[in-house]
C-alpha cells in the first residue's frame, strides 16, 4: 500500500513538473513573438494608457501578438461599465472599443477596476516609475491589482527578448 502512493506522488510531481514546463514553453514561444513584432514601430504603451483614457479610467493595458497581429489593448471602465479599447500601435489613436460584458474579461476587468478605485495614483505614473528604476526597458503590459488589501500595478517590462515583471505601488 505504501508503495503505490508513493508511486502515486511521484507520478503526480513528474506530470507537474512536466506541465509547469509546457506552461514556460509556451510562454517563452508568446514572448519571442512579442518582442519580434515589438520592433517595428510603436507607439510607448503609457501613450496607449494615455489615449484609452478618453473612453473612461484605464484598468490595464496590455501589447499582444494574435494571429500575426500586434495590438494593443487597454481595459477601461467608466460608470461601472468596462471596455476594452484597441489604440492603433504606430499612431496611437483609438481604433475600435468593445464593450465587457462577460466573462473572464469581465472577471479581470472588475478585480482591475477594484484595484484602482483604492488607487491614489494611475497606471500611467506607475509606468513611468517603473520605466524610471528600468533602464533601458519597454513597458509591454501594465495591470491595476490588489496585493495584500493594497493597489499596485504589475508591470512587464522588455528589453530585447528578455522579460521580467515588476510591481509598483498605486499608493
Amino acid at each position: 500500500m505504501r508503495s503505490i502512493v508513493w508511486l502515486a506522488r511521484g507520478v503526480l510531481v513528474i506530470a507537474l513538473a512536466m506541465s509547469s514546463t509546457v506552461a514556460e514553453s509556451q510562454e517563452n514561444k508568446e514572448h519571442a513573438a512579442l518582442a519580434a513584432a515589438l520592433r517595428v514601430k510603436h507607439v510607448d504603451l503609457a501613450m496607449g494608457v494615455e489615449a484609452a483614457a478618453a473612453t473612461g479610467r484605464p484598468i490595464s493595458a496590455k501589447y499582444e501578438y494574435e494571429d500575426g497581429k500586434l495590438l494593443l489593448s487597454v481595459y477601461t471602465e467608466k460608470a461601472g461599465q468596462f471596455s476594452e479599447v484597441i489604440v492603433d500601435h504606430s499612431t496611437g489613436k483609438i481604433s475600435k472599443t468593445e464593450k465587457i460584458t462577460t466573462g473572464d474579461d469581465l472577471k479581470a476587468a472588475q478585480a482591475q477596476s477594484a484595484a484602482t478605485a483604492k488607487a491614489k495614483s494611475s497606471l500611467t505614473l506607475a509606468l513611468e516609475k517603473a520605466l524610471a528604476a528600468n533602464k533601458g526597458y519597454s513597458a509591454v503590459g501594465a495591470m491595476a491589482m490588489l496585493k495584500a488589501g493594497q493597489p499596485v500595478a504589475e508591470i512587464t517590462l522588455m528589453k530585447g527578448t528578455e522579460f521580467k515583471t515588476v510591481s509598483e505601488p498605486l499608493t
